[in-house]
């Protein structure tokens, strides 16, 4: 329902602060809250009378069909949210989300669902609490992004349409790279899912363990969300300004932090996968090699999101192509390798998409923005880890079962946190 403003206004709003010129950070705030919530709408619309008029063929009990019909009045609220909280974030505040989403949402859900019940409304009390608390976060999300702008005095006349068709123009390859990239986040599971029985080793039973292996590993994707947030702003500032070689040294740096929290993760998802997914049962344990894997690919994806965000801050019909050649490349390699590998095929089949999708966005800053390599950044935390890798492995072969992944994980978290604590320690005379 956002298609994409959350991240134009974003830019757009922190172009403007860059260049000390809030009258217009004002008008393109209003425009785009007219915006999300005028597309929101008709979404929810257009969706409701869809679930009316062509309910009955998807075969759901029509009590599931109204209840998400009622939820779909949640998206103006979400999109309020979104655009409002990214108009903050522009202005490089992050507090408000905390008040917003962290704090009303979450008390007015719960008092609404209470008062719901109270007066015997049992049939849609979740569903009307969903609503209202959205529709509260977006509010109060509303409210404070407003307060950024007071006191700023337009000098002339200016039509908030007027800033609406730039606005729309940016997030439209936004927007598409981003249903892009979520197609390609579950590309390899649904790809397994049609393979079933035609595959060697792959059954419902594999496909469920891989499944959770997903799982687990995608959580290294949430590095990148607490980076994100106050990066975007600031590069698009500092490019919007032609301050690159200031913008390419802040990514280095955010990128060498990023590499110090998810090289010690994929390690230990390599090195003791199987002891992670025992979480699950002992039928998940074969699912380690899996693990590290996918976890690979996920810690690729993440890092290479910090390219993704730069890009986008300039020219995000770049990033549009890059997802378009990398979702081919995905289906075509899930295609090739899941018949003949089966489920290390998909997990093979996930991981070099991604590998090619972060060449490519590395090639887009060299040779477009003229960005320098960053590896004198990121080499530290790169050979860290390879030098705490080589004895945790050797322990991982020479000790068999749930204990000798277990001493495996420890060796390597210990020696590369010495490794992280002498480099911050050697660091601090140079900063």
């Amino acid at each position: 329902a956002v298609f994409g403003l959350d991240n134009a206004i974003t830019t757009f709003i922190a172009r403007s602060q860059a260049i000390g010129d809030l009258a217009r950070g004002r008008t393109l705030f209003r425009a785009a809250v007219v915006l999300v919530l005028i597309q929101s709408s008709l979404v929810a619309v257009v969706a409701i009378a869809a679930l009316q008029m062509f309910g009955d063929h998807l075969q759901f009990p029509r009590e599931m069909l109204s209840a998400l019909a009622f939820v779909l009045c949640a998206l103006p609220g979400i999109g309020l949210y979104r655009v409002c909280t990214s108009t903050s974030r522009g202005m490089k505040v992050m507090r408000h989300d905390i008040f917003s989403r962290g704090m009303t949402e979450p008390a007015t859900t719960t008092l609404a669902l209470l008062i719901a019940l109270g007066f015997g409304f049992t049939r849609f009390a979740p569903e009307v609490a969903a609503v209202a608390g959205t529709a509260a976060s977006g509010i109060i999300a509303l409210m404070f992004a407003s307060k950024l702008f007071s006191g700023v005095k337009t000098r002339a006349p200016v039509f908030i349409w007027a800033e609406a068709k730039p606005l729309l123009a940016y997030a439209a390859p936004i927007s598409a790279y981003q249903m892009l990239n979520a197609f390609i986040l579950r590309l390899d599971v649904i790809m397994l899912g049609w393979f079933i029985g035609r595959a060697p080793g792959v059954t419902l039973a594999t496909v469920g363990v891989y499944g959770a292996t997903v799982e687990v590993a995608s959580g290294l994707r949430k590095v990148n969300q607490a980076f994100n947030p106050i990066f975007a702003p600031v590069v698009a500032g500092m490019t919007h300004t032609g301050d690159q070689e200031r913008a390419a040294a802040t990514y280095a740096q955010i990128a060498q932090w990023m590499l110090w929290i998810l090289l010690p993760l994929v390690a230990v998802m390599l090195l003791a996968g199987s002891v992670i997914l025992l979480i699950y049962g002992p039928a998940f344990g074969q699912g380690g090699a899996w693990l590290g894997i996918v976890g690979i690919a996920c810690a690729t994806n993440a890092f290479v999101s910090l390219g993704e965000t730069v890009i986008m801050v300039q020219r995000p019909h770049l990033n549009l192509l890059n997802s378009s050649v990398t979702c081919a490349v995905a289906f075509g390699t899930n295609l090739w390798l899941i018949p003949r590998l089966g489920v290390i095929g998909a997990a093979f089949g996930i991981l070099l998409p991604y590998a090619i999708q972060g060449a490519l966005r590395y090639g887009v800053l060299r040779l477009v923005f003229r960005w320098r390599n960053p590896w004198r950044s990121i080499r530290p935390p790169i050979f860290t880890a390879i030098i705490a890798f080589v004895p945790a492995l050797g322990c991982r072969l020479l000790l068999q079962g749930i204990a000798g992944q277990i001493i495996a994980g420890l060796v390597f978290l210990a020696i590369f946190g010495f490794g992280w604590f002498y480099f911050r320690h050697s660091a601090k005379p140079t900063q």
